[in-house]
């Protein structure tokens, strides 16, 4: 008998950065996804199809997942678990928290633990720290409750209600990042100048009231103005760069209403909005200048788990 799990991948569409010093943030799941399988072993062994994860370092977040599940539950973790995986590692997609959603869920299927949404959220938080420093957990929540969520720390996260589907589009940099170093640069920026600070994360917090407001509309418009306000801000406190500068004018004069980096920066993706008509025109553009480039239909359903 095995456990599988799938769990999303997420986009930030609001607040990332200022979520961490308690603005809201706007979030949503993504069809990418990671596969986990969990079955009985002789020991605790993690088998992952990402390059990365073959060297011990990588797979430490999710042996520390695992064992922190034993702990509480008392049981030793001899289980072998199988990870496959559809997102970029470093991207801003939410590799590392859909893995460590996949891997509580899993485990908590195959040893009848019934976790609730905010268990498989709670364990999985114990890799996202050792992966991110202090991170805020939006990642988390998006890829265990899937849909849209407003986000924000030490509040219970809220979906988003609305009636059809919309479109996002994602272009992937290329160029990877450390969430954890870019996290403690912008704690430095809070720390030089407090006051500016505080003032851009009350602003970042209004713009993701204002974009759930637009997206639960169909203002695909405004949301779009809503994103590259919010990508000023991210610049202002320096998570931009050339490359997701340029990216993000390359959607914009392809036609896009609005685009911003999403995740932390420093690298990684973008996300846009765009009109229906110029989705397919502006993803062409992108890919034919080297972008990997998708268009993603929200809502998502979140983490899902099941016993073969």
């Amino acid at each position: 008998m095995r456990a599988i799990a799938e769990a999303p991948s997420k986009v930030i569409l609001t607040g990332e950065h200022f979520v961490v010093h308690g603005a809201w943030a706007l979030a949503a799941a993504l069809p990418r996804k990671v596969r986990v399988e969990v079955s009985e072993s002789s020991h605790l062994r993690v088998i992952s199809d990402r390059p990365s994860s073959s060297k011990t370092q990588g797979l430490h977040p999710i042996l520390s997942v695992v064992e922190a599940i034993g702990r509480e539950f008392s049981f030793a973790p001899h289980l072998s678990v199988t990870i496959s995986s559809e997102i970029p590692e470093g991207a801003g997609l939410g590799s590392s928290s859909s893995t460590m959603v996949a891997v509580s869920a899993a485990i908590s299927r195959i040893h009848s633990l019934g976790f609730k949404a905010s268990d498989i959220i709670r364990f999985s938080m114990v890799g996202e720290k050792e992966v991110h420093g202090h991170p805020s957990g939006i990642d988390a929540a998006a890829c265990v409750i899937g849909g849209v969520i407003l986000f924000k720390s030490g509040n219970a996260p809220k979906k988003l209600s609305f009636k059809g589907r919309r479109s996002v589009l994602v272009a992937i940099s290329g160029m990877k990042r450390s969430t954890r170093r870019l996290i403690r640069s912008v704690e430095g920026v809070k720390e030089i100048y407090p006051s500016l600070f505080m003032g851009l994360t009350e602003a970042a917090s209004e713009v993701s009231l204002m974009a759930a407001d637009r997206l639960a509309a169909g203002d695909m418009e405004g949301l779009g103005r809503l994103l590259s306000f919010n990508h000023a801000a991210l610049s202002t406190i320096g998570t931009s760069n050339r490359t997701l500068n340029g990216l993000v004018d390359l959607a914009l004069s392809l036609g896009a209403y609005g685009a911003k980096l999403t995740g932390a920066g420093g690298g990684g993706s973008i996300v846009a909005v765009a009109p229906e008509g110029k989705e397919k025109s502006i993803i062409w553009g992108l890919r034919r200048r080297g972008f990997d480039a998708f268009r993603a239909d929200i809502p998502v359903s979140g983490v899902r788990s099941w016993l073969e």
